[in-house]
């Protein structure tokens, strides 16, 4: 089985406190928290840093631990966690993150499972074809991996490029949704930010440059896109709206 930690950080250059921002009147990190909910997980916990956040969920029956508010990262929020719960070391963490609002339930059964029958990965993750006119925006990460679904580098960049138009490499979309071992999450939060990380603003690459195992496969679902920007958080409720 599997614990999600959903980290959920108030502060946000872009759209501030959208944690709390409304999608047909309920706050987005409560649509999280309901997705996470239906996945069958042993334990569903928030992991935040503002008493906004804490008050709302747990007035709604959710699980929420206080973390430190100088972490630069969800993933060191997700690592506080483990520490205050004690989590054994082969605990499957799912990383469900804030700003997710309809994350499909599948894909957090998904990712988690892979890593239960993967052994010897590391981490899991998602990922699903991308049409070469969405490759170029910056916004979109991308992700190349092996023939045996082993990823081999993500980037804000087109990768595959296409310098033969004849020889056709789908392009697919990261899904920004992580399994690890609690033991493993530890050890990535220790390690100091690689180059390659700094430069395209990709936490996960700290671990391919650390040499660990990230099992990539499709996604069960399409994932719709999280909620980054104003403009993002218009679709999803432009979305929700459209399917009633």
């Amino acid at each position: 089985m599997f614990t999600v930690v959903i980290p959920a950080r108030y502060g946000s250059t872009r759209l501030p406190g959208k944690a709390l921002l409304r999608i047909k009147g309920k706050p987005m990190i409560a649509w999280v928290w309901e997705q996470a909910m239906r996945a069958g997980a042993d334990r569903v916990c928030i992991a935040t840093d503002d008493a906004r956040i804490r008050d709302e969920m747990v007035g709604r029956g959710a699980e929420v631990q206080m973390t430190n508010p100088a972490h630069t990262s969800g993933t060191d929020r997700l690592a506080e966690v483990v520490q205050q719960l004690s989590l054994t070391d082969d605990t499957i963490i799912v990383n469900v993150q804030g700003d997710e609002p309809l994350m499909p339930v599948a894909n957090i059964q998904r990712v988690a499972a892979m890593l239960s029958e993967q052994s010897n990965a590391d981490m899991a993750t998602l990922m699903e074809p991308l049409a070469i006119e969405e490759a170029a925006k910056a916004s979109v990460v991308k992700v190349v991996v092996s023939e045996t679904g082993r990823a081999l580098y993500f980037s804000r960049a087109a990768i595959p490029s296409r310098r033969v138009d004849t020889v056709v490499a789908e392009c697919h979309r990261h899904i920004g949704l992580y399994a690890y071992r609690a033991e493993f999450l530890l050890r990535f939060v220790s390690w100091p930010p690689a180059a390659i990380e700094l430069s395209e603003s990709l936490e996960q690459l700290r671990a391919l440059a650390h040499d660990a195992h990230i099992q990539v496969e499709l996604a069960p679902e399409a994932s719709p896109i999280g909620v980054d920007t104003q403009e993002d958080l218009n679709a999803i409720r432009q979305l929700l709206t459209d399917g009633e």
